[in-house]
């Protein structure tokens, strides 16, 4: 998983280094990996990049519109 959030997330560059900040963030980005591979994705950054840049598609893959 971490390998997933390094590449996808580039979470080694990420600013967010004091306090719980990273395994705030590790919290959050794991369901959604998760919920991506759930839904059949094998390329997680692809599906980011196109979750990022549609919306609309995000909210009705997941049923929530």
């Amino acid at each position: 998983m971490h390998w997933v959030r390094d590449v996808s997330f580039d979470e080694d560059r990420s600013a967010v280094r004091t306090a719980a900040g990273p395994q705030i963030m590790a919290a959050l980005r794991n369901p959604a990996i998760t919920a991506l591979r759930l839904a059949g994705v094998t390329n997680v950054a692809a599906a980011l990049r196109q979750h990022a840049r549609d919306a609309l598609r995000t909210l009705t893959s997941y049923r929530i519109t």
